[in-house]
């Protein structure tokens, strides 16, 4: 356990999601039924009540001038960030309130309230995957990754559409907190402690920490950035200048699998994803990196033991078999 309080604020504004606020505070409170400590303020502008998208009122515990060092702030999203410029007072609390924060998440569109505070110069992040266009346009110094579920860069969190604000706090309470408690809280919320394919099912998600070992961060880029390039054992060695064996044995160390399963698991969840979205078998298998549509399917005999075309028959609705 994390020494100590926790201190959370979360920043809203007029037209907010309200499920970017409850989600990421149902899953901090029910930490704290677990041992955890989490302090949640909620924090405005000037500290004003706002009204969310669905017209409920939120009331701020606090204005932003006035707000504390929080150890973590959240910015929410809302529908008219990606079209509208954002309002300049909306933007200057980001600001002051991230300087002062030990690190700072966005949920969903609240990235335009990061990108328009100058916190993503430089920085990698996402959003919602209807808005990924319009943030690299809003933000061109900011490296856009459309298919992640979360981006983490440096103590600058960004997620995307609405419920991977859940995804995202089960991430943060697994940093301070550890997996265990994490995985506690995940059941008790009956929802995945780390879902499998990227936001809305397009894409390989970001799962888990990042390596200690700077190759083997630049070896997962390497995957998910393109998982249909050549990523052999003897090519992804030759691209961080180690040997074979060597990329082998930081695998097994680090990440507890073979840089072939790796390879395999991110080109088999964005083919999941792509079934997801409709693509048939023979496509999911091209787009992923399959070598053939054989290979994919014994693929997914291995992860999920169906074949990609029941799996696309099963997860089509989400209406139970009766």
């Amino acid at each position: 356990m994390a020494a100590g309080p926790h201190r959370v604020g979360v920043l809203v504004f007029d037209g907010m999601k309200l499920l970017d606020l409850s989600g990421p505070a149902e899953v901090f409170s029910e930490a704290n039924r677990f041992g955890a400590d989490y302090r949640l303020s909620i924090v405005s502008a000037d500290g004003s009540p706002v009204s969310s998208s669905i017209g409920m009122r939120v009331l701020a515990d606090t204005a932003a001038q006035a707000a504390a060092a929080y150890d973590t702030l959240v910015v929410v999203g809302g529908d008219a960030l990606p079209d509208s410029p954002v309002d300049p007072a909306l933007g200057a609390a980001a600001k002051a309130l991230a300087h002062r924060a030990g690190r700072v998440a966005s949920v969903c569109t609240g990235a335009f309230v990061l990108g328009a505070a100058g916190l993503l110069e430089g920085r990698r992040a996402t959003t919602h995957w209807q808005h990924t266009d319009a943030l690299a346009r809003r933000c061109p110094a900011t490296r856009v990754e459309p298919d992640a579920l979360f981006v983490k860069d440096g103590a600058t969190y960004t997620s995307a559409g609405v419920t991977a604000g859940i995804d995202l706090a089960l991430a943060l309470l697994e940093e301070d907190h550890g997996p265990a408690l994490a995985r506690r809280v995940a059941r008790s919320l009956v929802v995945y402690m780390q879902r499998a394919g990227g936001q809305s099912q397009f894409s390989a998600s970001l799962q888990g920490p990042a390596p200690r070992t700077p190759a083997l961060r630049l070896v997962q880029e390497a995957v998910q950035g393109d998982p249909t390039a050549d990523h052999g054992l003897e090519a992804l060695a030759a691209r961080v200048r180690v040997s074979p064996r060597h990329l082998t044995r930081m695998f097994r160390t680090e990440l507890d699998t073979t840089p072939a399963k790796y390879v395999e698991l991110v080109r088999f969840d964005l083919a999941k994803a792509l079934l997801d979205a409709g693509h048939n078998a023979t496509e999911a298998a091209t787009r992923s990196g399959f070598s053939s549509y054989e290979s994919l399917r014994r693929a997914f005999a291995r992860h999920l033991g169906v074949s990609p075309i029941r799996y696309q028959q099963r997860f089509a609705t989400t209406a139970r078999e009766s």
